[in-house]
């Protein structure tokens, strides 16, 4: 997960590359996430980073959209972040996903339709959504809170 001091700004519209534009903006990792529907491996090093991060808000490595907030993850124990709600819910949409032969629900940057990870309900979390929105830290960036003045 790449870490910005400053917030990316949102796309002020939908964003949309070629496979080649992408391959030039993107890391071998971000790609593989968030254009191949890849997933990182569990309770790798970009998941033992996020454990760690405190207050910030977490954006599409592939566009910067806002997605989730902080104030929304929590620790599943899954291996990967999770969140039981979105920053900003314009941003993240939900798809079919019929791969593996079962169906889950996919969450899908909506400025940019990179993938992003799945989303589980009815898991027992306490948490007030009762969702987990397991993500793929690799295609995200982390921008941590504002400290304020010194």
């Amino acid at each position: 997960m790449l870490t910005r001091p400053d917030r990316p700004a949102d796309p002020a519209e939908r964003v949309v590359k070629t496979a080649a534009e992408w391959r030039e903006v993107l890391t071998s990792q971000q790609y593989h996430i968030l254009r191949q529907a890849g997933t990182e491996p569990p309770n790798g090093s970009v998941y033992k980073e996020f454990k760690h991060q405190g207050k910030g808000t977490y954006h599409c490595a592939g566009c910067g959209a806002l997605l989730f907030s902080s104030d929304h993850k929590f620790d599943s124990g899954c291996g990967w972040p999770s969140f039981y709600d979105p920053a900003n819910a314009d941003h993240v949409k939900l798809r079919v996903d019929r791969s593996l032969g079962r169906t889950r629900t996919e969450v899908v940057c909506a400025m940019c339709d990179g993938h992003l990870g799945h989303v589980f309900e009815g898991e027992g979390f306490d948490t007030p959504t009762d969702l987990r929105y397991c993500i793929n830290g690799g295609g995200l960036i982390y921008a941590p809170a504002e400290s304020g003045p010194t």
